[in-house]
């Protein structure tokens, strides 16, 4: 049944896109899964209303969309879902107890981000420059290269406009999920790709808009755009099974961490809200810690 027709769904999702300023990406997310839980629960049980909803009903949920293979990482997504969804209830005076204090959360396995090898990114350098030179191979480069360059996250980067990045000072401001600002440092040899390709879209287009990545048709990157030309880059130039700009952003910190950045540093740069998000590049450290170790003490 769509949203429209869930009306006690729609209080919740202006929250989210008015009050905490939710990607568009992520309030589908949210609709998705309140839309399937409550066609769930008037399907099977015959419940609209809030009140009805126990424990045992959500779990009923939950365990349908095991059955139906969905892995612990979606289902704790959609956990999370109607526990805002239902403190959200509680904050309005809707419900006086939330259903989710007896819900818990599936445990998952700890799932390592995967990365471009240091070595791979010379051949993928090699890879970009050796390309023909027209305007999908130029936006290629330049989404690879910022992605690595600074960890931006897919949504950021292709709504990166050309005032965020101070080529005085040699940084970008990135607006961030919940619309956090953070500074990335960028080197003078990305300054200078920006510059050129800023200068490149003046000759070309009469009215480029004020984003900075745009597609051939001087409209602006949207996701598919963009994943198509990265997905295209790593396959050509990596041996990796997974392959999208998410790549670049953890090869990016990965990277940063296995050359000794300090942790909080990673953290701020990417963005994140908390270090639990970010301790999982220092696996990578440690393994490559343990490998210098073993090769360099008498002992290992």
């Amino acid at each position: 049944m769509p949203v429209n027709e869930r009306p006690v769904i729609q209080p919740f999702l202006d929250y989210l896109k008015f009050e905490k300023r939710y990607s568009a990406h992520t309030l589908v997310s949210y609709t998705t899964d309140l839309v399937d839980f409550f066609d769930f629960l008037e399907m099977q049980y015959g419940i609209r209303g809030l009140g009805e909803i126990q424990p045992a009903i959500v779990r009923s949920w939950l365990a349908s969309l095991k059955d139906k293979g969905l892995e612990s990482a979606s289902l704790n997504r959609k956990i999370s879902t109607l526990k805002s969804f239902f403190k959200f209830q509680l904050k309005t005076g809707v419900i006086e107890q939330s259903p989710m204090t007896q819900v818990i959360s599936p445990k998952m396995g700890r799932r390592l981000p995967v990365f471009v090898k240091e070595e791979e990114v010379k051949k993928l350098v090699v890879t970009l420059n050796s390309s023909a030179e027209d305007w999908k191979s130029l936006n290629a480069k330049m989404l690879v290269a910022i992605f690595y360059a600074t960890g931006m996250r897919l949504s950021e980067l292709i709504g990166l406009k050309e005032s965020q990045v101070d080529f005085d000072r040699q940084q970008i401001k990135v607006l961030g999920k919940g619309n956090k600002e953070r500074v990335i440092p960028v080197s003078p040899e990305i300054i200078a790709v920006i510059r050129d390709y800023q200068q490149l879209k003046k000759k070309e287009f009469e009215q480029p808009g004020e984003v900075l990545l745009i597609t051939e048709k001087g409209k602006k990157m949207y996701p598919r755009y963009a994943w198509k030309l990265v997905n295209g880059v790593l396959g050509e130039a990596t041996t990796l099974d997974k392959k999208s700009p998410h790549v670049l952003r953890h090869s990016f910190a990965t990277h940063l961490m296995n050359h000794g950045a300090d942790l909080n540093a990673v953290k701020e740069l990417l963005g994140h809200s908390s270090l639990a998000a970010t301790q999982v590049y220092t696996h990578n450290t440690i393994e490559k810690l343990k490998d210098i170790h073993k090769k360099a003490h008498p002992r290992g």
